[in-house]
């Protein structure tokens, strides 16, 4: 009689658990799901707005600060079932910050990685792996936390005021 009883509760308790684990799994962010991306950056108080790169694949337009950037979307599958995104800003400069600068921004800070484009204009890009289960919507903030961080450093960085 124990070991029926013993058996029941641990199907009960798995039953249980397994029906906790299953809406925390839905709340993940992951690349596969533009629209969930969307959820999460509004629920974190970002604007977002879904759209289409220049290939086809998902593009997401936020701001921070003041300043506009895009979340590009990587290793699609027909234009869907993505694995990584990027958060990505641009800045279309009178005065190039120039190499140096950019080299010293790329050796000094750990997240957020600055080049020049063909134009010599900064580019800072942040990439995030959301593949193999994404990330919590916590840690997905945390994320977000930190490129509005290393945003509002750059822009200093590089002497861009709005």
């Amino acid at each position: 009689m124990i070991k029926i009883r013993t058996v029941a509760a641990a199907a009960l308790l798995t039953c249980t658990l397994g029906a906790w684990a299953a809406p925390a799994q839905a709340q993940m962010v992951k690349a596969q799901d533009p629209q969930g991306i969307i959820r999460a950056l509004q629920a974190a108080g970002y604007s977002a707005t879904l759209g289409v790169d220049g290939t086809g694949d998902p593009m997401i337009t936020s701001g921070v600060g003041g300043s506009k950037f895009q979340v590009f979307f990587y290793n699609c599958t027909d234009h869907k079932a993505c694995a990584t995104v990027q958060f990505h800003i641009g800045y279309d400069l009178s005065t190039s910050p120039g190499l140096q600068s950019i080299n010293e921004w790329n050796s000094s800070q750990r997240f957020g990685r600055a080049h020049l484009d063909k134009e010599n204009d900064p580019i800072l890009e942040m990439d995030l792996d959301l593949d193999d289960g994404g990330m919590s919507q916590a840690l997905f903030e945390d994320n977000l936390e930190f490129w509005a961080s290393v945003v509002g450093r750059f822009e200093k960085h590089i002497g861009y005021s709005k």
